[in-house]
């Protein structure tokens, strides 16, 4: 699983025209299943993201987490984060889960989420979604949690 997450002042997904989810500070999270992806994997990244520390303490350091400063949780499917670009110019997608397993993972990820979280919005799956987005600091990292027995 890769979580591109982007610590935010604010952000929004639209679709169709209506706005489908927003988040005050916080975290905007692009969220990937990729083949061998499972549960377990989807729980491991979302306690990774909830504990990453990238959120200014009083003496200004990264020492706190979403959580810790109750900030929101934006969550977006975002298949194109599994493209191979090694070779080409064109990104190559059989990395990514299969559409299903995908949005199985999405929907499994986003239920734990809330489930932990006060404050998650999403995006859709599949849809044709406009994120935007005002990164704070910049500040993005990528997190990957592979599967067992497997390094890429």
């Amino acid at each position: 699983m890769i979580g591109l997450l982007q610590r935010v002042s604010s952000a929004s997904v639209v679709v169709d025209g209506k706005n489908v989810g927003a988040i005050d500070a916080g975290l905007l999270v692009l969220v990937c299943a990729e083949k061998g992806d499972t549960e377990r994997e989807a729980d491991a990244l979302l306690d990774k993201l909830l504990s990453y520390r990238v959120f200014a303490d009083d003496a200004g350091k990264m020492n706190r987490s979403v959580t810790d400063v109750a900030g929101g949780l934006l969550l977006v499917p975002q298949f194109t984060l599994a493209a191979d670009t090694r070779s080409g110019t064109r990104p190559s997608f059989s990395p990514a889960a299969s559409p299903e397993d995908g949005r199985r993972l999405f929907d499994h990820f986003v239920r734990r989420a809330q489930a932990r979280h006060a404050k998650v919005e999403t995006g859709i799956f599949g849809a044709d979604m406009k994120v935007s987005l005002t990164n704070d600091g910049p500040v993005t990292f990528w997190l990957r949690v592979d599967p067992v027995g497997m390094s890429r």
